[in-house]
């Protein structure tokens, strides 16, 4: 599948908005591209077209060479997420080839990071609701939070912010995430998943 070079990257961080969610496993997502945004020097913005704030400018080295992002938070909820991210798709002319989803996953350790095109949503409402809208042809950066302690519903505990032990190491693991974004829009699947699938 041959895709513009120079088309955009979306980059959708998955959450729920608000303060009450802001800390919590599920929006570990919005916490990457909250990252990616510090460091290209934006701001989040309601986007007029799509209920979700972006933040639109360049990954990569200074000039030409740097790759077209749109960083995207979605307003919706993380379980109709969907809909905003293929707004955005449409009014940004993006290919679905060039559309990043960083979310949470249970079924790898704390810290972890699996980077993937396509697959299935392994129960993940996030995934669900992109996938459903779109198809399953885009890339996952995967961060590991890990399976609940003991019997403690799955739904419980992405809905509880990280432990005092995880928040620790959160920044670090954050931070490492969004180099593994960098290095997928800029270097590539394959050299990214090389330096990052730990």
């Amino acid at each position: 599948m041959t895709t513009d070079a120079s088309a955009p990257w979306l980059i959708a961080g998955l959450g729920n908005p608000g303060p009450d969610y802001a800390g919590n496993r599920h929006n570990v997502g919005f916490m990457v591209v909250d990252l990616l945004a510090e460091r290209i020097g934006g701001s989040f913005k309601r986007h007029g077209k799509a209920q979700a704030q972006v933040v639109e400018g360049r990954i990569g080295p200074p000039g030409p060479a740097g790759r077209r992002v749109v960083l995207a938070k979605p307003m919706s909820y993380m379980n109709l997420s969907g809909g905003p991210v293929t707004a955005l798709r449409d009014f940004y002319k993006v290919p679905t080839a060039h559309i990043v989803a960083v979310h949470d996953e249970l079924d790898i350790d704390y810290g972890v990071l699996r980077l993937k095109l396509g697959g299935g949503d392994n129960g993940h409402n996030g995934l669900k609701s992109m996938t459903k809208a779109m198809g399953p042809d885009y890339h996952r950066v995967r961060f590991g939070i890990g399976r609940p302690p003991g019997r403690m519903p799955v739904a419980d505990f992405v809905l509880k912010d990280f432990s005092s032990a995880e928040r620790k190491e959160l920044a670090y693991f954050v931070d490492r995430a969004a180099d593994a974004v960098e290095a997928l829009v800029t270097e590539g699947l394959e050299r990214a998943q090389a330096a990052y699938n730990s």
